[in-house]
């Protein structure tokens, strides 16, 4: 009896996503958001033990200086860093990004558990952005070019939904690590930092074993005079359709650090006291482990979602218009509401920006192989990065407390109106990517 030839089954898809590079990459970009909003986690809990704590606990209190929000620091070390690690992605590989990336951050991490100045505090969450600027871009362009085009989504959704869920295990530290600091006999929240830092030193060994990018070392190795030198950044703004490609997958992302940033970052010290919120004090710990966990969910839903419908921008559109949904009822739907009503909405607000994933994937699949970890690395950082003007925006429209200009639901709603428009104006002249060829290079 002849036996049957299996030669052209397709390959099953759990042997796709559980190769090397989707398996170190999701745990990657774990530790990277694990790193990311570890400081909004336990930023009331470290300000104030500082020597100069006055300094630092004045950067809670609304309308204060914008150069007073840490976060801002990082997010700023996040948009130097995305331009650095993305040429050297596309100059020395895809591998040296993540390696470079993630040694930089547990460094700096570790650093931040030994601050004892607001100004040292600042400095290493700046260098930190640094660090963590180039996992996500690295991580989702090795990926994208190591799966099929009719899979790349699983992968780099798969990626997404296991590297968010570190948001909501830094949450849950948050409440854990004073009991492990008081073992080593040192504060909870440098207690969070040092182990953040372990994790990604941890994670390096892990890395030994990943190849790089096939398509990487094909550009590498071409000889075409005719295609932009790899990892060009300043190659993005020299072309105008070049640029407008860029700007559009920029801009697409702007609602998500609003969210985050603004909105979420300011639950508990400044939206849920103004909503008049009932029962228990809403903790920012909390909330953003909330938003998280809806966001891991969202993450999942929305790469399948894409696979499904063979549509990145459909999704992303459905996306974004329940974000927008949420938003309002956050800012004017939610005054009175329990504790626990407000963490729900906080979730379904996270569930919204599930379309990161696809978000940061569309950057990856606009541009060719040459430029493509540049774009990737730089695209989310540059969303990111949004935050030090939206935080500086933010602080001028509600003013200070002996000036006060508008309220924070004021603030809020003309700032999301700003970032939404923009998001959907380059999402309806965005190129649809699904299935795109990747294996090219850009042209001069």
């Amino acid at each position: 009896m002849r036996e049957p030839d299996f030669s052209s089954a397709p390959r099953p898809l759990w042997r796709d996503l559980l190769q090397p590079a989707v398996i170190v990459g999701a745990l990657g970009y774990f530790v990277d958001i694990y790193d990311l909003t570890l400081f909004m986690t336990v930023r009331e809990k470290s300000l104030g033990p500082l020597k100069d704590g006055g300094l630092g606990l004045e950067s809670l209190i609304s309308g204060a200086p914008w150069y007073k929000d840490l976060l801002s620091w990082q997010m700023a070390g996040m948009l130097l860093g995305g331009i650095f690690f993305g040429i050297l992605g596309d100059r020395m590989g895809r591998l040296t990004t993540l390696f470079g990336s993630i040694l930089l951050y547990s460094i700096a991490n570790i650093a931040n558990g030994m601050v004892d100045t607001f100004e040292a505090y600042a400095a290493w969450r700046f260098i930190a952005g640094i660090g963590l600027a180039g996992e996500l871009g690295g991580c989702i362009a090795l990926v994208s070019e190591t799966l099929s085009k009719e899979r790349r989504g699983y992968g780099t959704a798969l990626v997404a939904t296991v590297g968010v869920f570190g948001a909501v295990v830094a949450g849950f530290m948050a409440e854990q690590v004073d009991a492990i600091g008081a073992v080593f006999g040192t504060a909870g929240w440098r207690m969070s930092y040092f182990i953040g830092g372990g994790l990604g030193l941890a994670l390096l060994a892990m890395r030994i074993g990943v190849h790089e990018s096939g398509m990487f070392q094909h550009a590498k190795e071409s000889t075409d005079v005719g295609s932009v030198a790899r990892g060009n950044f300043l190659a993005l703004f020299t072309n105008r359709e070049r640029f407008t490609r860029y700007a559009r997958c920029v801009l697409i992302g702007l609602p998500t650090w609003f969210m985050i940033g603004i909105l979420v970052q300011r639950a508990a010290t400044v939206f849920a006291p103004a909503a008049g919120i009932q029962g228990e004090k809403v903790q920012t710990n909390w909330a953003v482990a909330a938003f998280y966990l809806g966001l891991t969910f969202g993450d999942l839903a929305s790469g399948i979602a894409s696979q499904l419908l063979e549509s990145r921008k459909k999704v992303v559109g459905a996306f974004l218009l329940f974000s927008l949904l949420c938003v309002g009822v956050y800012l004017y739907g939610a005054d009175g509401w329990t504790t626990a009503g407000y963490y729900r909405l906080i979730f379904l607000m996270g569930f919204g920006m599930g379309y990161w994933a696809l978000f940061v994937t569309i950057a990856a699949e606009q541009f060719g192989t040459n430029l493509r970890a540049t774009v990737a690395t730089t695209v989310p950082n540059f969303a990111r990065g949004s935050l030090v003007l939206l935080t500086f925006c933010f602080t001028m429209l509600i003013g200070t407390k002996e000036a006060p200009n508008y309220a924070p639901s004021t603030a809020g709603l003309i700032l999301g109106v700003v970032c939404f428009s923009a998001a959907f104006l380059a999402l309806w002249k965005m190129d649809e990517t699904y299935g795109k060829d990747l294996d090219y290079q850009e042209k001069k």
